[in-house]
């Protein structure tokens, strides 16, 4: 797939200082694309420059420098087409209380200029499994429900890309599942989905390619996959038949650790060491291996090696 759903050249945004401070330069030339169809993560620590990111695309804060171009739409030539062309899943619950999902998702509609013939509200109700609660009121719902209500209002006016900030901050396991059951939905369905999240194993599941923002810079971007080969070193749990505490194991460039009277961990660089190496070693100090678990490393452990968080 060659279409681009969104192109970021060179985009900068300096927030002006007081006179006893200095400029702030939350965004620093940043270059990227969003294929169309992907599940795009977009991640950072506190502070990173996502949520100015998500607000320059939202029209709600203006750029410094750069282009931004959305669905084939600049931002700064063509802003209502690209206005018309996201859907924002807000991190924050807004919804009024004594408005029905129905009404809710008919007045959102409005506000796009979608008339009472093109209104889709009743699919869309039924893509985000809310259909049985179409005319009850917001307040009495569930927080799952809310939460697939702001998908549902993002989606009123059917745009091809949908941008999620934060949307399973602070829920359950169970109502996260269920959440990214309809995004995956929708996604298959043609939907491009730009995520931002704290849940690094979330971005790990869900995100085709990743992009790592620190300090408004862009650190890595790349396949979910391809972050993981950065990872250097390897972690094995061996399960042993007994080892003394004090059993003093060494061999250069490999970090033992005896967790208990029965396991321990062995910690190297993968690309340095052969595991065989290891066996060979614990095998003449007499330590005999039970089982041996291997710990590959995640989306967190490329993270803190990127921002140093």
């Amino acid at each position: 797939m060659n279409k681009f759903a969104l192109t970021v050249e060179n985009l900068t945004k300096i927030y002006s200082g007081t006179k006893n401070e200095i400029e702030n330069k939350a965004l620093n030339d940043l270059n990227f694309q969003v294929k169309q169809g992907e599940v795009f993560g977009l991640l950072g620590p506190n502070g990173a420059g996502k949520t100015t990111f998500l607000s320059i695309l939202g029209g709600t804060v203006s750029k410094t420098e750069g282009k931004i171009n959305v669905w084939g739409f600049d931002i700064d030539k063509n802003p209502r087409q690209v206005k018309a062309s996201i859907g924002i899943v807000p991190q924050e619950v807004n919804l009024d209380a004594f408005f029905s999902p129905k009404k809710l998702l008919e007045l959102q509609a409005g506000l796009y200029g979608v008339t009472k013939k093109e209104m889709i509200t009743d699919l869309i109700l039924k893509i985000v499994a809310l259909e049985k609660k179409a005319d009850a009121y917001s307040r009495s719902l569930s927080g799952g429900m809310k939460r697939r209500l702001l998908i549902a209002k993002a989606m009123v006016h059917q745009p091809p890309i949908l941008i999620l900030d934060e949307p399973t901050a602070g829920v359950d396991v169970e109502l996260r599942n269920n959440l990214w059951s309809n995004v995956k939905k929708l996604n298959k369905e043609g939907v491009t989905v730009i995520l931002t999240t704290h849940y690094l194993f979330e971005a790990q599941e869900m995100c085709d390619r990743i992009a790592i923002l620190n300090k408004g810079n862009l650190v890595a971007l790349d396949t979910t996959q391809k972050l993981l080969d950065r990872i250097k070193t390897k972690k094995i749990n061996i399960k042993v038949e007994k080892i003394e505490s004090s059993k003093n194991l060494q061999m250069n460039g490999i970090k033992f650790k005896v967790n208990s009277s029965d396991s321990i961990s062995v910690t190297y660089e993968k690309t340095s060491f052969n595991f065989g190496e290891v066996v060979n070693y614990l095998s003449k100090n007499n330590v005999k291996i039970l089982d041996i678990v291997t710990e590959d490393g995640d989306l967190e452990d490329v993270f803190v090696q990127l921002t140093n968080r």
